[in-house]
């Protein structure tokens, strides 16, 4: 009987070994990535980010078109309730693409993981990426990310190993780990990465964090996603450069009207609803709104009164309401009332004077600068001497962009930067009937 020999394996074959620039070169793109990455992740973890969390949603999601709406009142309806789990996690995965790239650790997984969570926050918080300035399309910055994390696959398919990554060294010491970190087949695995001097790595590391400073400034210039500036197109396109020179259709009555009653206890209903508004002479806005109106209807009561608040909220968003003339709990009467919900709490005027209420959400700014905003009046308990006309003027302030024609939306960054507009009394700009 004839013993078979036993065959020798079968050695992997040999690739090509890229030029010796290609490697350092992909390794310190990756880790210039990662860098951005890190500072995404440091302001992530600022109480900022988490208070702002839900507004950065419903910003985006303003001016969306009808067939996209589903997929953003998703969204809005899983992360609402559940904003601080959202916020944690949106961190940690932040902080672990920003590891996965500064250190070259887990390359395969962090390049997906870092793909999928750009191509997310793209379709979500950045509303599939615009477009965020007038005239102009905008990809938006999370799909740029997406496609460094596509370049960053490819330059790692036709390479392999890199020794300047925490894998290198990893996959020398265990045998599977090749598995999480390498994009290649085994053939380019297996060859030795090409190495520069120490000397020459320094230079060159410097060399090329330079020009990506340069590179992603062009790049964001090219692709539209630097911050509106007044020299951009946004600010040109302004609802007072889009006005009609007639007045306005109807312009608000700011006669003060009549106390709700002379009861110890008042009833006051204010609906929730999204609705357009006109905030110049044929100019109409996107708005948040009690009772249809911005401002809301003036609530005029007596010193003493109690006001018996229901709040009906029929937005596609939770909302609230904070009376400033109130002496209560915020977190008894100020809560989130949900979309298609009621609340309902009490509380007596105690002090006499002119007060604000708005909604209370968070973002707060967001929700008073959409249009949720109205005065309280409170007589004294001695009546003031008669006079022959009272009127109510309520200032406010118009941040917008341009959604289509004449019709705007909220802008953020305006908001975040206090640069309006319009301020205007009683909602509208250049209204000649207001007092009438």
């Amino acid at each position: 009987m004839l013993a078979k020999t036993p065959s020798r394996p079968e050695s992997v074959p040999s690739a090509p070994a890229p030029l010796v620039w290609m490697v350092p070169l992909t390794s310190a793109i990756r880790a210039a990535f990662g860098v951005i990455w890190a500072v995404d992740a440091f302001l992530a973890w600022q109480p900022g980010f988490g208070a702002h969390y839900v507004g950065y949603l419903e910003n985006a999601a303003r001016g969306q078109p009808a067939w996209l709406r589903p997929w953003f009142d998703f969204w809005l309806a899983v992360v609402t309730p559940n904003a601080p789990l959202f916020v944690g996690l949106t961190r940690l995965i932040e902080t672990l693409i920003a590891l996965g790239l500064l250190l070259g650790l887990v390359r395969k997984w962090t390049y997906v993981l870092g793909a999928a969570f750009s191509l997310l926050i793209w379709a979500t918080a950045e509303g599939l990426g615009g477009p965020y300035v007038a005239g102009t399309s905008n990809l938006g910055p999370a799909f740029a990310y997406v496609l460094v994390f596509v370049a960053l696959v490819v330059f790692d398919r036709l390479e392999g190993r890199t020794p300047y990554s925490v894998d290198y060294y990893l996959e020398a010491r265990v045998a599977w780990w090749s598995g999480l970190a390498e994009w290649a087949p085994p053939e380019i695995v297996a060859r030795t990465p090409p190495r520069l001097p120490w000397s020459e790595q320094g230079v060159a590391i410097v060399a090329i964090l330079a020009a990506l400073v340069f590179l992603v400034g062009s790049l964001e210039s090219a692709l539209g996603t630097q911050p509106a500036t007044p020299s951009n197109a946004e600010a040109a396109v302004s609802p007072l450069s889009l006005m009609a020179s007639a007045p306005v259709a109807t312009a608000r009555n700011a006669t003060l009207p009549p106390l709700l009653g002379t009861g110890a206890a008042e009833p006051v209903h204010l609906v929730v609803t999204d609705t357009s508004v006109e905030i110049a002479s044929g100019v109409t806005y996107k708005a948040w709104t009690f009772g249809g109106s911005v401002p809301g209807p003036i609530i005029h009561v007596r010193q003493g009164q109690t006001v018996q608040v229901t709040l009906t909220n029929n937005g596609i968003m939770p909302h609230s309401i904070d009376f400033h003339a109130a002496q209560i709990a915020p977190d008894v009467a100020f809560h989130d009332v949900n979309p298609g919900q009621s609340e309902q709490f009490s509380f007596v005027a105690t002090t006499p004077g002119v007060f604000l209420y708005h909604c209370g959400t968070e973002p707060v700014l967001l929700h008073i600068s959409n249009g949720m905003y109205g005065a309280l009046i409170v007589d004294p308990s001695q009546p003031l001497p008669p006079a022959d006309a009272s009127y109510v003027l309520v200032q406010g302030e118009w941040y917008t962009s341009q959604d289509e024609g004449t019709v705007m939306i909220g802008n953020w960054d305006k908001m975040l930067g206090a640069t309006p507009d319009e301020v205007v009394f009683n909602g509208t700009a250049s209204s000649i009937a207001t007092i009438r």
